[in-house]
């Protein structure tokens, strides 16, 4: 800040300031506060701002339920059949059978046991990793 001298009449000089130099003085004293000898920073008005709360369609929250709802019902489908193949793969002995029929009534049967138990290890591989993308899912979601 600049301090200016000014005669006065009979020969006294004055320092005085110019209002810019007071006005930006005010202003920082105003912004900041000494509190035990350290300066500390007080908010102004401008900084402060509220977050915006966004309005909720009720429509929309409720069918977000129902998607939540069908993605804990998938998961619990996947984790019964992973159960029920689990309980096939520790129970079944060696006469088990394999067979696959299509709508016009074709079918494939097998009994070879290696080729069975390539089958539902795949089959167990991919309903657990189709049962952690649906956990995921569920995690990640937001109402």
């Amino acid at each position: 800040m600049e301090t200016k001298t000014k005669p006065l009449s009979k020969g006294r000089n004055v320092a005085t300031t110019s209002k810019k130099e007071v006005k930006d003085k005010l202003t920082a004293a105003a912004k900041s506060t000494t509190v035990s000898g350290e300066t500390v920073k007080t908010e102004t008005k401008e900084q402060k701002t509220e977050p915006v709360k966004e309005v909720v369609n009720l429509d929309d929250r409720i069918q977000k339920f129902e998607k939540l709802r069908g993605l804990a019902n998938n998961r619990e489908l996947l984790v019964g059949k992973l159960n029920e193949l689990t309980k096939f793969n520790y129970n079944h002995d060696g006469s088990s059978q394999f067979i696959l029929q299509d709508s016009n009534g074709l079918e494939f049967r097998t009994t070879n046991t290696n080729f069975i138990h390539l089958v539902t290890s795949k089959l167990q591989e991919t309903l657990e990793n189709r049962k952690q993308e649906i956990e995921a899912q569920i995690i990640q979601f937001e109402l």
